[in-house]
């Protein structure tokens, strides 16, 4: 062997070392997940949503979710860079399709709805639940758990009818960041959780102590349950809010084609669910292997798996029944649905680092 060979050996083994070292800034759990389902049946691939338009978003990213108020109008956090979300704002998107900035904000807002008196309530990145008021004016309402833990990373804000904000808590100790994103999925272990806050009592109440990058949320049409995306493990959670089962938990739906987002109610009584993209058979097959996912972790984000570029929504029952799909399987008119909402006759759909949002006739 020359010296030139021994010497790209003995960098190249120093590389891995430092690799694997770096990595180890995770301790993964290894995971072996189900056998993917093959798109057939009612997910059948098409390409129904290459029909969609895009609507610019003025230079941002990232609309993670929607909330319509009473005159048409869209609302939805961004932020300032495809992968820096370090600001943002909540742009306004009128019934015409033109958009404009409502608010500047300091950090990322992910989840909102319009309270019973017109104010914004939403979760904004390493700040926890606020109240953005009709004069534009900033309350913060919540920035920690029952148990004491900040709400850095919370998304899947919903209201239901008599006030009571849900929404998940995604992490207590990050902000967004691609790389704790990563993290998330590459370490399957339970962070964050989901928690319910009675703006009049002052009270939270505790649904779930960690989950699986927790995401989406929706509260069923009776609102006596409410559902829950787990990213990483594929799957949807049904967590009883009322009646006997009240407090009680169960998969709703388990081993899906892809990493399901946000959650939305249409107006047949059944969910709208957004994926941020389809599974990964190479991701699949590391997940039981602990080294090699400290490994990839270790890696420059920008040569680490990216996501593909592939637009998937499921139409979903209460039952979990798959009524219908749509797909963008080139990514090239929805190249990611994780925000997702039934609006007059459209769906809207929006992706965290999309600079558009995508529109299509529903």
């Amino acid at each position: 062997m020359t010296n030139k060979n021994k010497l790209s050996i003995i960098v190249a083994t120093f590389a891995f070392s430092f690799t694997l070292f770096t990595g180890c800034a995770i301790h993964p759990v290894a995971w072996t997940p189900p056998l993917k389902p093959q798109f057939e049946g009612s997910t059948a691939l098409n390409e129904k949503l290459t029909k969609a338009t895009q609507i610019d978003l003025l230079g941002y990213y990232g609309a993670e979710e929607f909330v319509a108020d009473k005159l048409g109008n869209l609302y939805c956090g961004v932020h300032i860079g495809e992968n820096d979300f370090s600001s943002g704002a909540i742009l306004k998107i009128k019934p015409d399709d033109s958009v404009e900035e409502y608010l500047q904000t300091e950090n990322w807002v992910t989840g909102m709805q319009f309270d019973k008196n017109g104010a914004l309530i939403a979760l904004m990145n390493d700040v926890g639940l606020i109240r953005i008021n009709q004069d534009k004016s900033i309350d913060t309402l919540l920035t920690k758990t029952p148990d004491g833990q900040s709400i850095r990373m919370g998304t899947g804000l919903k209201i239901s009818s008599d006030g009571i904000i849900y929404f998940v808590n995604m992490s207590s100790t990050e902000k967004t960041s691609m790389k704790y994103i990563n993290k998330l999925i590459l370490e399957m272990k339970p962070t964050g959780g989901v928690y319910a806050y009675d703006p009049q009592k002052g009270i939270t109440t505790t649904y779930s102590e960690g989950n699986y990058f927790g995401n989406g949320l929706e509260i069923s049409s009776n609102e006596d349950f409410i559902l829950v995306s787990e990213t990483s493990k594929y799957r949807i959670l049904k967590y009883w809010i009322k009646g006997d089962k009240k407090g009680e938990s169960e998969v709703f739906m388990d081993n899906l084609p892809g990493f399901p987002n946000n959650i939305s109610k249409n107006n047949n009584g059944n969910f709208w669910l957004g994926f941020t993209t389809k599974r990964n058979d190479q991701l699949d097959k590391i997940h039981s292997k602990v080294g090699m996912k400290k490994f990839v972790y270790g890696l420059p984000t920008f040569i680490q798996p990216q996501p593909e570029k592939f637009g998937m929504v499921l139409e979903i029952s209460e039952e979990g029944e798959i009524i219908k799909s749509l797909f963008d399987t080139k990514g090239s008119y929805v190249s990611e649905a994780g925000a997702i909402i039934g609006h007059e006759g459209y769906l809207y759909l929006g992706g965290d680092v999309v600079s558009y949002v995508s529109k299509i006739k529903n």
